[in-house]
């Protein structure tokens, strides 16, 4: 065992995150919810594709930015062979590192 890469992506935030919460936690004296996994999860959000266009002298907008449509996590899951079952209908394969990467950890 040692390092597993993945990338997600969700329709929400929400959905992301519920899936977050149903990993291991505890909490503490004043009901405050704190992991207690080695998994390590990058909220990338709605990644953005197209940076669009500004007029440097107006700073107008000339092309609006274009952002994805589904919400991106990447996780660094640690001491598993594999990715705990509910969250397989996310995974996600792309031909290369995508816009995040865990240092020294290459997901392509």
């Amino acid at each position: 065992m040692g390092y597993l890469f993945k990338k997600y992506e969700f329709t929400s935030e929400e959905d992301a995150q519920s899936l977050i919460d149903s990993l291991p936690h505890s909490e503490d004296e004043d009901g405050r919810s704190h992991p207690i996994h080695k998994h390590t999860i990058v909220k990338l959000g709605y990644v953005l594709i197209d940076q669009g266009e500004w007029d440097n002298e107006t700073q107008e907008e000339i092309k609006a930015p274009v952002f994805a449509e589904n919400y991106s996590v990447d996780v660094l899951w640690q001491d598993i062979d594999e990715a705990p079952e509910d969250w397989n209908d996310y995974e996600i394969t792309i031909s290369d590192n995508g816009v995040h990467t865990f240092f020294g950890i290459s997901y392509a």
